[in-house]
């Protein structure tokens, strides 16, 4: 069968699970980029299940695909999801349950991969994939399978790094070298995935069109933008 697992990816990440946590660690860009996904998916959620209030995804069935240490998988059971949190690495699945248990959330997360809940047949009303497409083995396995766990009447919702010389520029040799606002390797820029890529890989899904997410110098920080040359978003629906 077709995997996406990449053993180098795994034990790069594997090797830093006890800092998923500690803001001012090797994630910590993660943790400020946080507030503008969450929004992101929040809104979405809330226009897609027809929802309001402080829990818009109070029941829907929802799967974090490389869910890492729980950073989104957290905040997504706070907004009510009954949520499943996958990732490869079982070192940082357990940095993500035991974050879970003291904050006393109920979240299955699972030591596992994509492809292998399809074999089991299972489906949600969200998956989100966020920063996890440039670490797989083989995005068009990933995107298959990812598409395949979306019930009819779904979402998915993905996040990642585009493939631009900015990109390169900017998410690789600033944040990684010079800014050290992650671990340096963390991203190759071979691996990186543009959205006509996604679109491709996961035909199945009706698209949005991307909304990028900046770096504001001089302003509040992450924020939404029209710029998708360095990080964007995408969401992606399956009929009903």
């Amino acid at each position: 069968m077709a995997t996406t697992l990449d053993p180098v990816e795994i034990a790069k990440f594997s090797a830093l699970a006890a800092e998923w946590w500690n803001p001012k660690g090797p994630f910590g860009a993660l943790h400020r980029l946080n507030p503008v996904r969450l929004q992101y998916i929040r809104d979405l959620a809330q226009r897609h299940f027809a929802r309001s209030g402080r829990r818009p995804l109070d029941g829907v069935r929802t799967l974090d695909l490389g869910c890492g240490g729980g950073l989104v998988s957290a905040p997504l059971a706070r907004m009510g999801a009954k949520l499943t949190a996958i990732d490869a690495s079982a070192e940082a699945i357990g940095a993500a349950n035991a974050y879970a248990e003291q904050a006393g959330l109920d979240i299955n997360f699972q030591n596992t991969t994509a492809e292998a809940l399809v074999e089991l047949g299972a489906q949600f009303e969200l998956v989100t994939a966020l920063e996890i497409i440039e670490h797989v083995s083989d995005v068009n396995v990933f995107l298959t399978a990812a598409a395949a766990l979306v019930a009819p009447g779904g979402l998915l919702i993905l996040s990642t790094i585009n493939r631009t010389a900015k990109a390169r520029a900017l998410a690789i040799t600033g944040a990684e070298r010079i800014l050290k606002w992650a671990p340096e390797g963390a991203h190759d820029y071979d691996k990186l995935v543009t959205p006509e890529e996604i679109r491709t890989g996961a035909p199945t899904l009706r698209w949005d069109e991307p909304v990028g997410i900046s770096f504001q110098p001089l302003g509040s920080g992450w924020a939404i933008s029209h710029d998708i040359d360095v990080n964007y978003m995408m969401a992606g629906r399956k009929a009903a």
